[in-house]
């Protein structure tokens, strides 16, 4: 089985792509947003970390993590943000890994992917068998920001200011996938990468 990571800047189309490989190979996919949400679930080791640092403002009436409150509590405070990701990162990277530790010995699958903004900077890859990278040149991600979620044009240059650049994903990753076209000929990139592996139609 091969464990691979996905990253790739905001609006590059990683969703897409890996929703492909969901639908034609025999594979394991985890998103590190959804991992995220369920480590900081009421009874974790994570939830009651976040709840000791950020207090109980940030709860909602059943008890659980109110992202939007957590945010907003965070908001500005750059060394209260590090404190939560020293929290989170670490618990999603526990839990991944778990889950690889179990595919490997269940065996069923082929491919395990992780997906992330963040996996060059939480140090995946001295965790994944390889990393990819997902490219779309920066005139294409503000598009797709803007027609697909809605976003303004200045949040998507915040967004994009805070990520690595380019030269450091294509240093960093092993394989990149050029996303900037049609999705047809991404799609051909990653058959061609992966033609060792069984296809599903």
């Amino acid at each position: 089985m091969r464990f691979i990571g996905i990253t790739g800047g905001v609006g590059a189309g990683k969703s897409e792509l890996l929703a492909y490989i969901q639908r034609h190979y025999n594979c394991r996919i985890y998103l590190a947003d959804e991992v995220a949400h369920l480590v900081k679930k009421k009874g974790t080791a994570c939830y009651a970390q976040l709840v000791a640092l950020l207090g109980q403002e940030v709860l909602q009436p059943d008890g659980e993590i109110d992202k939007q409150k957590m945010a907003a509590r965070i908001f500005g405070d750059e060394e209260l943000l590090q404190q939560v990701n020293g929290i989170i990162h670490p618990a999603v990277q526990d839990y991944i890994l778990q889950q690889v530790a179990l595919a490997r010995q269940d065996g069923t699958v082929e491919l395990f992917f992780v997906e992330a903004a963040l996996l060059i900077e939480a140090g995946y890859k001295d965790l994944v068998d390889e990393l990819w990278y997902v490219y779309a040149d920066v005139d294409a991600r503000r598009k797709r920001l803007k027609s697909a979620r809605g976003y303004a044009a200045d949040r998507i240059e915040g967004i994009m200011g805070n990520q690595l650049s380019e030269e450091v994903f294509r240093t960093t990753c092993d394989f990149v996938i050029d996303n900037s076209g049609e999705l047809a000929d991404s799609y051909r990139q990653i058959d061609k990468k992966l033609e060792a592996f069984t296809w599903r139609e």
